[in-house]
């Protein structure tokens, strides 16, 4: 059990240092670095990409926002048993994902969108509900 646990822990902390590259130190994070392009208007980037819609890919940012925080998701309450409702789940999600706006709009590299918080704190809330599926057809265990 202890092992189990502490490959979890492992795959957790490898999920964050992707996350963390991925949102600070990546190629793309790097070319648009020192450039400040705020949304503060809810839905905004969102109907934008929709009136440009030509089909869905994971590198998109509406996919891609929801997919980088949906293990999170996952990860919180199978590891953490605070973590235990869609509530706190939601709430942990929007935390670091405000945090991460905060970070990169600071450090210039990238922008502060609300847009990004809704679908990063988004894909927290379907990972939890992926999470109590699986838990609840017993192919997770606690």
């Amino acid at each position: 059990m202890k092992i189990k646990k502490s490959l979890l822990y492992i795959c957790f902390l490898s999920y964050l240092s992707l996350l963390l590259y991925l949102l600070f130190f990546s190629a793309y994070r790097q070319s648009v670095e020192g450039e400040i392009a705020n949304n503060l208007i809810p839905f905004k980037t969102i109907e934008a990409y929709f009136l440009s819609f030509d089909g869905f890919t994971l590198t998109d940012p509406f996919i891609g926002n929801i997919l980088a925080f949906l293990p999170l998701g996952v990860f919180l309450p199978w590891l953490f048993r605070r973590m235990d409702s869609f509530r706190r789940v939601v709430l942990g999600s929007f935390i670091l994902s405000l945090s991460v706006e905060v970070l990169q709009l600071l450090f210039r590299v990238g922008a502060f969108d609300v847009d990004d918080l809704l679908l990063n704190t988004l894909g927290g809330g379907f990972g939890f509900c992926l999470f109590w599926v699986v838990k609840k057809s017993r192919l997770i265990s606690e």
